[in-house]
């Protein structure tokens, strides 16, 4: 089966692609905590942010749509929290509230853009060089390693549920997707312990290992100072904007 809700568009070739993951990784981050850090009322930070999402977007030729879908799952989210500030503060309240969804909305651009254009063994291989806890890489490379096999099963009783439904009857067709929630959980329980014997097997030693080693290249070094200009010029509109 076909899964490409991941790697969708991480073998493109791009400018952005062909950075070291490192230096995505640390850019990322920064970009991060200067929305995260930023007052409430920074919207000329913010929108100088968003510019540059989508410039980096452009030289990645991933589809801004694609972006846009996959950032759309902290909508919710986002709602619950601006209606918590709205309840008890009102017009000061929505307004707090649209700004922390905004930075919320932004890292998650971020974070999306990352993973699309890093194939996540790279990520993870970045993860390590940059001395992240071991524990965390291995829990991430294991989640990444599971979620197509969790998905292959979640399919196959999927369509096993769909040749058995009870019509229109609501009671029996939750009773029989209870029942195909319960072995799908069993079944990805034991293919977890097989795979995870073939990987002892094979000699995984709890190291991402990769065969494209990395390598900071000039073009990283060109990138990341142009990002740092970036960078210094959100902060100066964070300082007199915020």
């Amino acid at each position: 089966m076909k899964h490409g809700f991941i790697d969708k568009y991480s073998d493109l070739d791009s400018v952005i692609h062909r950075l070291d993951p490192r230096t995505k990784l640390v850019l990322g981050l920064a970009f991060i905590l200067s929305i995260v850090g930023a007052p409430e009322k920074a919207w000329p930070a913010f929108g100088a942010t968003f510019g540059l999402i989508l410039v980096a977007a452009f030289l990645s030729r991933i589809p801004f749509i694609y972006i846009l879908t996959r950032s759309a799952i902290i909508v919710p989210f986002v709602f619950l929290v601006t209606l918590f500030r709205v309840i008890p503060q009102g017009k000061e309240g929505f307004i707090a509230g649209a700004a922390i969804g905004f930075k919320a909305w932004l890292s998650a651009l971020i974070l999306v853009l990352l993973s699309a254009t890093t194939p996540f063994p790279l990520l993870l291989k970045g993860m390590e060089k940059l001395k992240v806890p071991s524990t965390l890489v291995q829990i991430l490379s294991f989640m990444y390693r599971y979620v197509f096999v969790v998905v292959d099963e979640a399919m196959r009783m999927e369509r096993a549920w769909a040749s058995r439904r009870a019509g229109n009857n609501w009671w029996a067709s939750f009773r029989a997707m209870a029942r195909v929630a319960g072995v799908l959980f069993i079944r990805s329980y034991e293919r977890a312990e097989r795979v995870y014997q073939a990987m002892l097997a094979r000699g995984f030693e709890g190291e991402v290992r990769t065969l494209n080693p990395l390598k900071f290249s000039f073009r990283d070094l060109v990138f990341s100072s142009v990002s740092a200009a970036c960078l210094g010029f959100i902060w100066i509109l964070t300082a007199f904007g915020g």
